[in-house]
């Protein structure tokens, strides 16, 4: 499978994919920047899920067993949790910004997580109510996973998901224009 993507991403003018493993977990990275050092982004994916195996280790075992793999690619937003294929994406820009902290990208992480342990438990969506009930739980592990490391890397994460989960569910999970999203990445990085 490996492969056609990557034949497809060179007859799409792009790099190909790098595949890796961090921690145990299969790694696939589509670097389309050529000021972001690889290397750099693996060791910030190295350094968040070593703070989930360190202080929520049976969280760890759950990624481990309801991912397929982690992506880590440009995307409209820090993470997403691709269902067909059971992959967390974690961005690529998100985990090259020096700004977040480990514990930022490990909660987002967390956050992707329990969506696959709820895929993985066969749970469907059936409604709105479902999926703003899953954001709730997302988030609320995204706290749990800020209160558990140390304070000088949880304060902002405990303070992003408190204000979060203290907002509207309809605000928790709120519809993208993902070919909008999509033209303002493509902007931003053609300058």
């Amino acid at each position: 499978m490996y492969l056609l993507r990557n034949l497809v991403d060179r007859l799409r003018g792009l790099p190909p994919a790098e595949h890796f493993v961090v921690r145990g977990i299969p790694v696939r990275v589509e670097n389309t920047r050529p000021d972001i050092d690889t290397a750099r982004v693996l060791a910030q994916l190295d350094a968040a899920l070593a703070l989930v195996e360190r202080h929520q280790p049976w969280r760890f075992r759950h990624l481990q067993r309801d991912l397929s793999h982690i992506v880590v690619k440009r995307f409209a937003c820090r993470g997403a949790y691709f269902y067909a294929e059971r992959a967390c994406l974690t961005e690529l820009t998100f985990l090259a910004n020096p700004s977040f902290n480990a514990a930022q990208v490990a909660s987002s992480i967390v956050h992707e997580g329990v969506h696959a342990r709820v895929h993985a438990m066969g749970v469907t969506y059936d409604g709105p109510d479902r999926r703003d009930r899953e954001e709730r739980l997302c988030r609320e592990a995204e706290l749990a996973f800020g209160l558990a490391v140390p304070p000088a890397l949880g304060v902002p994460v405990v303070e992003r998901a408190v204000a979060l989960l203290e907002s509207a569910d309809v605000d928790l999970a709120p519809e993208i224009d993902w070919a909008e999203a999509q033209r303002r990445i493509d902007e931003v990085d053609r300058r």
